[in-house]
């Protein structure tokens, strides 16, 4: 019996919470996502401040000024960036003026030093400007109790700049999940090690490594576990502490030696099924620990990388998602059409490897849909999805894609 894609990934998503919030440092919370509303405790800008270089003024004492008749003002002050405003602008006078400097009291205009001789004692005015002029005023960007960033935002820079505006230096967010990857197989040797007859370099740890990170998460790779049970049990042991989601590959067929299905039944707490998707049918997830209290989800997928990858976008990434407090939803799709045709098993979704055109069509890539075939993911830059019931599209069709171009950031 085969279980439908939605409904596997359901069951996943069913048995996860968010992480327990941690406050951080500003800097160490980008990428996070908030789990309270940033209020602003003071106006922005704090203070009326220039936006110009320049010249405080009485607007009347500029209004008639012009290049071949300037207006000639002592200047009486002179307030850089930081600096208090400490003496009045009044009629006849003109205090110098930087960029984000606050205004004297009586400031009506700031003219822009473009328009004066850049005296220092006197300075000529060589046009009018009108009251109000370059003057940033108190509160007109933000004011005390604004709500400036809410709760269930992921943080970027632009985020990060409005909150450090508004002075708080740490934030309560909840934390990147720890995702520990291990690949299984005795065939399995390390990238660069030459290759014996039966050996394969693991490429899957790496993939999945860069996936989760890639969805938010810290990840971090184990080495290949050989097909030992004790082995990969002691393996899986030595991540209860660090992980707060523990990611397999490998090991979930019907093999004899298919070591992670042996050793998790053995558990009894993980679930291990055929879901109704090409490639990707062996599946499990569930939960080890030592106590209820201290149990860590596990998502157990498939060998070949194609089917470990595309399993990874289908339930991996929506459980990272919920576990950092976002949305769990599945990725968004966008119709296109297929350039060339192609079949599908009728009982199961497909995702194809599929590469976008410059004109907004797909086209299918690689030497095949096989789950082994890794250099035609690597070409790809979206899953093409045939749905189940669907056992041929043609060429021209119009079919929903998944996008993948935004992975790399």
């Amino acid at each position: 019996m085969l279980v439908s894609v939605d409904d596997y990934r359901e069951g996943i998503l069913s048995g996860l919470t968010a992480l327990d919030p941690i406050t951080l440092p500003l800097p160490d919370s980008h990428g996070c996502v908030l789990a309270e509303d940033v209020v602003a405790e003071w106006p922005l800008p704090s203070f009326d401040n220039s936006s110009m270089d320049g010249y405080a003024v009485l607007a009347t004492d500029v209004a008639g000024a012009t290049e071949e008749s300037p207006v000639t003002l002592t200047v009486i002050d002179d307030v850089p960036a930081g600096a208090r405003a400490d003496v009045p602008v009044t009629s006849g006078n003109a205090v110098r003026i930087m960029t984000g400097a606050p205004t004297p009291a009586g400031t009506e205009c700031i003219v822009p030093v473009e328009l004066t001789d850049g005296g220092t004692s006197t300075v000529e005015i060589r046009g009018a400007v009108e009251a109000g002029t370059y003057i940033r005023h108190a509160g007109e960007d933000v004011i005390v109790g604004d709500t400036v960033v809410r709760a269930g935002t992921l943080l970027s820079a632009r985020h990060l700049a409005v909150i450090a505006a508004v002075g708080k230096g740490h934030l309560l967010v909840y934390p990147r999940p720890r995702v520990a990857v291990l690949s299984t197989g005795s065939e399995l040797v390390e990238p660069g090690t030459p290759l014996s007859k039966g050996m394969i370099s693991d490429s899957n740890s790496f993939l999945l490594v860069a996936a989760a990170n890639e969805a938010g998460a810290q990840a971090y790779r184990v080495p290949p576990v050989r097909d030992d049970a004790e082995a990969f049990s002691a393996a899986i042991t030595d991540q209860l502490h660090r992980a707060d989601l523990i990611l397999t590959s490998g090991g979930v067929s019907m093999g004899a030696y298919d070591t992670v299905k042996e050793v998790f039944t053995e558990y009894g707490t993980v679930e291990f099924t055929k879901v109704a998707m090409h490639p990707g049918m062996p599946q499990g997830h569930g939960f080890v620990g030592e106590s209820e209290d201290e149990r860590i989800p596990v998502i157990t997928l498939p060998g070949n990388p194609v089917s470990s990858y595309i399993s990874f976008q289908n339930f991996v990434r929506p459980a990272i998602n919920k576990m950092r407090g976002l949305p769990d939803g599945d990725r968004p799709r966008i119709p296109a059409q297929i350039t060339k045709a192609m079949d599908s098993p009728q009982n199961k979704r497909q995702f194809a490897r599929g590469r976008f055109l410059a004109d907004g069509r797909v086209e299918p890539v690689g030497g095949g849909q096989g789950s082994h075939v890794i250099g035609g993911l690597a070409q790809s830059d979206c899953l093409i999805v045939i749905p189940e019931g669907v056992g041929h599209v043609n060429a021209g069709d119009t079919v929903d894609v998944v996008d993948l171009r935004g992975d790399v950031r």
